[in-house]
Formats: C-alpha cells, structure tokens, sequence
C-alpha cells in the first residue's frame, strides 16, 4: 500500500461472514463518536458490507465534527452524518432511535490534569447514552487498560480476570462499563464490552512508533517490553460483528491479536527492513498490559493481517515517507498517567 486511497480501500474490504450477518441484522447502525482513530474506517467497511449484502440499512455517524473534511468525505462515502455534542442533552435526545449502536466515544490523553472531563466522557456520559438506546444494541467500545498489568509469560489476560486498573483514565473505562452494565440489567439491553489492545493501521500505532524510532536512531524503552497489536481492519470487523452476539448481562471480548509480542523483537524486524540497527535502552520488565484474545478469535475467527504482514506493510509506509497521524499510544505507560 503506497497511499491513503490504497490503505482505506483495504480497510473497508468485510469478508463474506460480515457482510452475512449485518444481512441478518434488524435496524440500521449508528456509531457515536465516529470522529476517532477507528470510526471513519469502520463506518466505511459498514457500509461497504450493506452494499455487498444487497440490503437497504442506514449507517450513521455522530461526532462534533470539529473537521468538515472529514464529514464530507464520510457523506461521500455512503454514511449519514449527524452533528451533535454527545454531552448536550438535548442534542443526545433528538437523535434518532435505531436498532444497533457503536459506543465510540470517550476521552483518553489529556485526562492528566483535565480528570473531570475524562470522568464526565467515560462514566457519566454512558448512563445517558444507555438512557436514550434502552431498545437497540450496543457495542461498548472499552480498553485493555481496565485489566492489571500480568507476567508475560502467562499469555495475557483473559476476561475472566478481575479488572484493575491504573491511574484514572483506565478506572474512568472500568467506570464505562460499569454503567452500561448497570442499564443493560435495568432495562435488558444486549450489549457486548468490546474491550480493544491496540488497533493499528499505517498512520499510527505501536508499529509506527516502533519505525520512526528506528529510522531517527532514538533509544526504544524495554522497560514496557511486550505488547498486544491488531490491524485496524480486523479490529474494525470484530466490533461489527460484535452485534451478533449481544447479550444481557454484557458479554465480554477481549480485541487483539493472537500473540504476546516482542517490542525488542518487533523492532529488530522493522530494523532489518528500514536497514537500521535499532537502539535500545533499559531492560525488559516481567510484567506488561496483555490481553488474552482467545474468545474472540473462537467467535470470530483469528485475524486475517498477520503480525509480520502489518509489520512489512509499517516499514514500507515508512520509507515512502507515508502519512502519519501526531496520535502516540502511550504504550509504555505504566503509570496510567494520560
């Protein structure tokens, strides 16, 4: 992939197990918050599978809009736009009822010193929301960062763990759970809490981070020295297909790839195609943030894009000097502070 056109047409390809069960689904889709990292790119594979399905279902999508662009190129692609500020009550109610919702909504960099607005996005927000969509589905969009940090010798979490999470943005998305959790027993909402550790695609992520280190000749911390990755695209299907296995109480799913990856690994491998010796700083730490992702590939299937395919596409994307997004991970915290 050399360009955006290349890279957002490869991300809105569904696979014939999607495009079947948007076909089963009743009602039409709405995502709230698709202004982020991931709802343009899943609003488009949305639609792309409605049309592959050959089925009349809406794809709305619900953001500030803070970039007009971004808007247009949504509406040109097939998804009905909706302007509203999601913590304006009034704007939230004039919504339009529709049978399946995408939560994607919440506040994560900044929340240091800017706590209550984390609090007022993640936690308080979500009541309301759950309010207003009492007869739809939804798909609770949620982080790894809810679980404790775990040995990496143990394969990550699973959702069977306890949460416990670390510093106030990871205890503002326990807090998110907790509420739709609360109104999916008060009013018998099918939900699923898609709980995501980290989607990538070319313009950002911990592989991106990983080549710019690379290619610039700045040190890599290893004191964070093992991650979860999955491609945006996989990560963007699982969410849509989430919506066929709703349940009340909420079922859980962990959203990542298969394995418990190497960053002094990961980056050797990008070094070998950028023809860069990486350099490294500190020592790898026994424990990191992991997520065990087994269900989700039992319901789902394992991902479709390899580690080493997302890798090789990464590397290439940066010696062509490809787009990128000023939007880091963070993925070394490991104090919580965001």
């Amino acid at each position: 992939m050399d360009t955006i056109a290349e890279l957002e047409m490869k991300l809105a390809q569904p696979s014939d197990k999607l495009i079947a069960e948007l076909a089963a689904l009743d009602g039409d889709l709405m995502l709230l918050g698709v202004g982020g990292k991931m709802g343009p790119s899943l609003a488009r594979l949305a639609v792309q599978a409605i049309r592959a399905a050959g089925i009349r279902k809406r794809v709305i999508g619900v953001s500030r809009f803070s970039n007009e662009a971004a808007r247009r190129e949504l509406e040109e692609a097939g998804v009905e736009t909706l302007v509203c500020d999601l913590l304006n009550d009034k704007e939230l109610q004039s919504l339009p009822e529709v049978g399946n919702v995408l939560y994607m909504a919440g506040n994560k960099f900044g929340t240091t010193g800017n706590e209550h607005f984390t609090w007022a996005m993640n936690a308080y927000l979500p009541g309301r929301v759950a309010e207003k969509f009492k007869n739809s589905r939804i798909v609770v969009f949620s982080s790894g960062n809810v679980y404790p940090f775990t040995s990496v010798g143990l394969g990550g979490v699973t959702e069977l763990i306890v949460p416990a999470p670390t510093g106030e943005y990871a205890q503002s998305c326990l807090g998110r759970e907790r509420i739709f959790e609360h109104f999916s027993h008060e009013y018998g909402i099918p939900m699923v809490i898609y709980r995501l550790n980290y989607a990538i695609d070319m313009r950002y992520g911990v592989l991106l981070e990983l080549a710019r280190s690379v290619q610039s000749g700045q040190p890599i911390s290893l004191t964070t020295g093992h991650a979860n990755v999955i491609w945006q695209g996989d990560a963007n299907e699982m969410a849509l297909r989430c919506l066929s296995v709703c349940s009340c109480p909420p079922n859980i799913v962990n959203i990542t790839g298969p394995e418990t990856m190497s960053i002094r690994w990961a980056a050797e491998e990008i070094g070998r195609r950028l023809d860069r010796q990486p350099v490294f700083e500190g020592t790898e730490s026994d424990t990191a943030l992991l997520s065990n992702a087994s269900k989700s590939h039992q319901l789902f299937g394992y991902p479709q894009v390899s580690l080493l395919q997302m890798i090789d596409w990464t590397a290439d994307w940066a010696l062509n000097g490809g787009k990128t997004w000023n939007k880091p991970t963070h993925f070394q915290e490991r104090k919580g502070n965001y």
